[in-house]
């Protein structure tokens, strides 16, 4: 049903689009495309967008992360804003449902003309808007890690792709002798196309899948799956369960008796905002890979990491997404600042190249896929619910979302 929705959705967003513009809109207001003005300047002030879940079950996720693109924005209106204009955030709640992603993604570009967005948190939320964002050609900034296997010229992805995440985080178990694997992950296209990915990985690099278990958003009772762990005996686990599912699997493999130490599970969707909500009791001393944490140590997460307590409370902590969130922002900005203009073909051919030094540390926009360069981490859990990092690529790494470097990827896109 959900499938049939979008594709109604889809299928009538131009005609309205272009309806409106004939009816309603001012001269100087259309692109050169006739579709909505996404990157016109008005006035003293850039509307932008930020589109994310808050409510349903990825609320426990987006809430922060839209908390930190506010942040962002309030930081550069402080600052003069960009091209001396304000920026005009304009919020909308994709509330955990796809379609409702797409028509909150059609209604930031059609009626209120804003020149980006900066949201969506799963792949299929993503997957949802982004035949939206390219009928109009309007820029979304997506800042979650995801599955890799995607390239659009209207998304920027400051989150990981799959060789800045999951494939060094199946490094890190390899190098630690964790051949046999048990996988667990939501029942989504993220989880699926990832965990084709490991398969592979795994096939070449003498590694044992021994189970593959997947689950709905929202799932809540995990004691089938945590017998069927018991049951295969697996050295580590592999999780890709997205939202608050985190918080009944983790609860329930504790309460099983299923300890860090006998089985150890690596997440790569679980971070410091998650870890608050499953209870640090019931994850301490698990795994997590990704690019950033609250005790990433230099000067400029100091300062991030002062800030976003300050806005939002003293115990709120940041995380990778935030993060994510928060530096889309300013290579937004950056990239508008080097186009001289927010008009969007102008900026997409300005970003290439662009250095930013984020709280993760120094990334690089790359103008071929529009995906960052990034430094991959992997992580323990701590009794506090922080993360305390025990390895890093040493350097970013170039993003390659088609995994066109690793012979044995060939054929997965």
């Amino acid at each position: 049903m959900r499938k049939r929705r979008f594709r109604i959705v889809a299928a009538i967003a131009l005609p309205l689009a272009l309806l409106a513009s004939a009816c309603g809109s001012k001269a100087g207001e259309e692109t050169s495309s006739g579709g909505p003005a996404s990157g016109a300047q008005t006035g003293d002030t850039i509307k932008v967008g930020v589109l994310h879940s808050l409510s349903g079950t990825m609320a426990i996720s987006e809430v922060s992360v839209r908390d930190a693109t506010l942040l962002a924005i309030e930081e550069i209106n402080a600052k003069g804003g960009v091209l001396g204009k304000r920026l005009e955030p304009v919020v909308e709640d994709g509330a955990s449902d796809w379609p409702t992603f797409a028509e909150k993604a059609k209604k930031l570009i059609v009626n209120d003309k804003v020149a980006v967005t900066f949201g969506c948190w799963t792949s299929a939320s993503r997957k949802a808007v982004l035949p939206v964002f390219e009928q109009f050609k309007s820029l979304l900034f997506y800042p979650v890690q995801y599955e890799g296997l995607e390239q659009s010229p209207y998304i920027f992805y400051t989150g990981a792709t799959t060789n800045q995440q999951i494939i060094p985080g199946l490094d890190y178990l390899k190098d630690q002798g964790k051949t046999k694997i048990f996988l667990v992950g939501s029942d989504y296209v993220f989880p699926r196309t990832a965990n084709k990915e490991i398969k592979a990985y795994a096939a070449a690099n003498g590694m044992e899948i021994l189970g593959e278990e997947y689950t709905q958003l929202g799932h809540t009772e995990y004691s089938t799956v945590i017998n069927k762990l018991k049951a295969a005996k697996p050295q580590a686990v592999f999780n890709t369960l997205n939202g608050d599912s985190n918080v009944a699997f983790f609860k329930q493999l504790k309460d099983a008796g299923i300890t860090s130490t006998d089985m150890p599970v690596l997440s790569v969707s679980v971070a410091e905002e998650e870890v608050r909500g499953i209870g640090p009791a019931n994850i301490a001393g698990h795994l997590t890979a990704w690019n950033y944490y609250q005790t990433t140590a230099n000067a400029e997460n100091t300062a991030f990491v002062q800030a976003y307590k300050a806005k939002y409370g003293q115990n709120r902590v940041t995380d990778d997404p935030i993060e994510a969130g928060y530096i889309g922002v300013y290579l937004w900005k950056a990239a508008v600042e080097k186009a001289g203009t927010t008009e969007v073909e102008a900026v997409r051919r300005a970003a290439g190249g662009i250095t930013f030094d984020a709280p993760e540390g120094k990334v690089t926009i790359d103008g071929e896929t529009q995906h960052i360069h990034k430094t991959a981490r992997i992580g323990v859990v701590q009794a506090d619910g922080l993360i305390k990092e025990v390895w890093n690529s040493g350097q970013p790494i170039k993003p390659d979302p088609y995994l066109k470097s690793y012979p044995w990827a060939k054929g997965l896109s």
